[in-house]
C-alpha cells in the first residue's frame, strides 16, 4: 500500500504531494500499486480466488479491482485530511458509501470502455508514450525516469501505463460522442464577446497622466467658469502640440504635477472612475477632452498600455478526410481505403466532394474537409507534424491520430493577425466547456441506462 504522508520525512512529503497532484487523476481512474485484496477466498489448492463485484454487459468488475481502488481512495482521503489544520479535519464517509461510489465509477468506466472497443478506438504505444512524456515533463522528469518515480510512491508502472491508455481511449470516445456534437449558436458567441468587451479594462494595464485645474469646494459660479476657461486653454495648447508633461508641471494643481501629471501603471479595475470609460477608448499617446469632476476639471492622457499585444501567428490552410475503425473495418482496412481515396484525388477527382461524402469529421465534411486557416500547434502532435512537413498542394499518405485515420492537404500558408479570432476561440472553448459537463453526464446516464448491470455484492 502507498504509505501515509504522516509517516514520510518532511522533504519527501512535500515532493510526494507535488507528485500526486500530477498523477492522481490517472491513478484514481485505474488500479495502482500492490494493494490488498482482503475478501478473496481460498481455493482447494490454497490459491486466492477472485470474485465478481458487478456484471456489466459482456464484461465484469472484479472484487479485487474494487478493493484495490477503494484502498487507494481511502488512503488518498486520509492523506488529504492529514494535510489540513486540525480544526478543519473531518471524519471520512462510511466505508460502505465509499465502496458504492468506487463501484459506480468502475461500472461507468467499463460501460465506456466496452463502447470504445465496439467503435474500434485504440491508443498506440507511440501516442501513449507521448502522453506519458508530457506527464514526466510536468514533474521535471524524463520518460525514462518516470517508472522509478512512480515506484517510489508504490505505483506499478505497467498498471499506470494501462490506466493512462484507458484514460486516453475514454478521452477520444467522449470527444467523439459528446464534445464534437456540442453546437454553439451565433447568439451565444456574440453574447460571450460582448461580456469580454465589457470587462476588457480588467485585462489590461494602463499608464496614465492627468492635468487638474481645481476649484474650491465652495466655488462660486464665476470660479467654476474661470477653471473651465483655463482647462479649455490647456486643451487647445495640447492640440497645438505642446508637451503634456511640461504643461502639467506648469499649470496642474494635482499632487503629481511635478512628475508631469504621471499616475503610473494602473490595472483597468483600478482606474479612477472618472477616467475609466474614457481611457479604454483611447490609443497610447492620445489625451481626452476636458472632464468635469467634483474637484475641478481634468484632462487625462494614455501614455501606454500593456496586455493588448497583437497576436501574430503562422497559419496553414488545411483540409482533410477522416475515417475511423469500427466493428467491420480495422486499422489496415481503413488505411487501404484511404490509400484508394488518395489515388482517386491524385488522378483528378475533387477533394471536396469526396470529403463531403466519406469524411467522419462531421464539422469539416460539410465544407469539403476544409479546416480553414489554422495554426499547426492547435492539432494533436502527430497531425501537426504531418502538416508542418507537407509541401503545399500535396496529399499526405494516410496517417493515424487518436481520432482516427487521415489524409490531409495544405492549400496555402500565411502570417496572420489573429487577435480577434483568438477572442472568438476563447469564447468557443468557454461555451463548450460550460456545456460539456452537463452533456457528458447526460451521455453517461444514457449509456448506463442502455447497459445490463447486475451488482453481485
Amino acid at each position: 500500500m502507498i504509505p501515509s504522508a504522516l509517516h514520510r520525512p518532511p522533504a519527501r512529503r512535500a515532493r510526494s504531494q507535488a507528485f500526486r497532484a500530477t498523477v492522481l487523476a490517472v491513478v484514481l481512474s485505474g488500479v495502482a500499486g500492490e494493494l490488498p485484496a482482503q475478501t478473496r477466498e481460498l481455493g482447494a489448492t490454497g490459491e486466492l480466488l477472485d470474485g465478481i463485484a458487478a456484471i456489466v454487459d459482456e464484461g465484469v468488475v472484479l472484487k479485487s479491482e474494487l478493493e484495490q481502488r477503494l484502498a487507494l481512495v481511502v488512503d488518498t482521503l486520509r492523506e488529504q485530511q492529514a494535510q489540513l489544520p486540525f480544526d478543519q479535519r473531518r471524519p471520512l464517509p462510511p466505508l460502505s458509501v465509499l465502496e458504492r461510489q468506487v463501484l459506480d465509477q468502475l461500472i461507468l468506466k467499463e460501460v465506456q470502455l466496452q463502447r470504445a472497443r465496439r467503435l474500434g478506438i485504440q491508443v498506440s504505444d507511440d501516442l501513449l508514450n507521448q502522453a506519458l512524456s508530457q506527464v514526466a515533463r510536468n514533474l521535471g522528469l524524463t520518460l525514462e525516469q518516470l517508472p522509478a518515480a512512480l515506484a517510489a510512491e508504490g505505483i506499478d508502472y505497467a498498471l499506470y501505463r494501462e490506466d493512462s491508455r484507458e484514460d486516453l481511449i475514454l478521452e477520444q470516445l467522449q470527444q467523439r460522442d459528446v464534445v464534437n456534437r456540442i453546437q454553439i449558436t451565433p447568439r451565444e458567441l456574440e453574447q460571450c464577446l460582448r461580456r469580454r468587451e465589457a470587462t476588457q479594462t480588467d485585462e489590461f494595464d494602463y499608464n496614465i497622466a492627468h492635468i487638474l485645474i481645481s476649484v474650491p469646494s465652495s466655488a462660486t459660479t464665476e470660479q467654476v467658469e474661470e477653471a473651465r476657461r483655463r482647462i479649455e486653454e490647456v486643451y487647445e495648447r495640447l492640440q497645438a502640440g505642446e508637451d503634456f508633461a511640461r504643461l502639467a508641471i506648469a499649470v496642474s494643481h494635482a499632487q503629481t504635477a511635478l512628475e508631469g501629471g504621471n499616475l503610473g501603471w494602473r490595472k483597468g479595475s483600478q482606474l479612477p472612475t472618472l477616467f475609466a470609460d474614457v481611457v479604454v477608448q483611447m490609443q497610447p499617446g492620445e489625451f481626452s477632452r476636458p472632464l468635469q469632476s467634483s474637484s475641478g476639471f481634468q484632462i487625462v492622457k494614455l501614455n501606454d498600455m500593456r496586455g493588448n499585444e497583437r497576436v501574430l501567428v503562422d497559419q496553414l490552410h488545411v483540409r482533410h478526410i477522416l475515417m475511423s475503425t469500427n466493428e467491420i473495418l480495422d486499422d489496415d482496412a481503413v488505411r487501404q481505403r484511404l490509400l484508394g481515396v488518395r489515388q482517386q484525388i491524385l488522378q483528378g477527382d475533387d477533394f471536396g466532394p469526396i470529403a463531403q461524402a466519406i469524411s467522419e469529421d462531421t464539422v469539416s465534411a460539410a465544407d469539403g474537409g476544409d479546416l480553414g486557416w489554422v495554426s499547426p500547434e492547435v492539432f494533436v502532435p502527430e497531425f501537426e507534424q504531418v502538416i508542418r512537413n507537407l509541401p503545399l498542394g500535396e496529399i499526405s499518405e494516410p496517417f493515424k491520430t487518436r481520432f482516427g485515420w487521415h489524409i490531409v492537404q495544405v492549400l496555402d500558408e500565411r502570417r496572420y493577425d489573429t487577435t480577434e479570432e483568438v477572442k472568438e476561440q476563447e469564447c468557443v472553448r468557454q461555451i463548450r466547456a460550460g456545456k460539456a459537463e452537463e452533456e457528458l453526464q447526460l451521455w453517461i446516464t444514457r449509456l448506463r441506462d442502455q447497459a445490463f448491470i447486475e451488482i453481485k455484492i
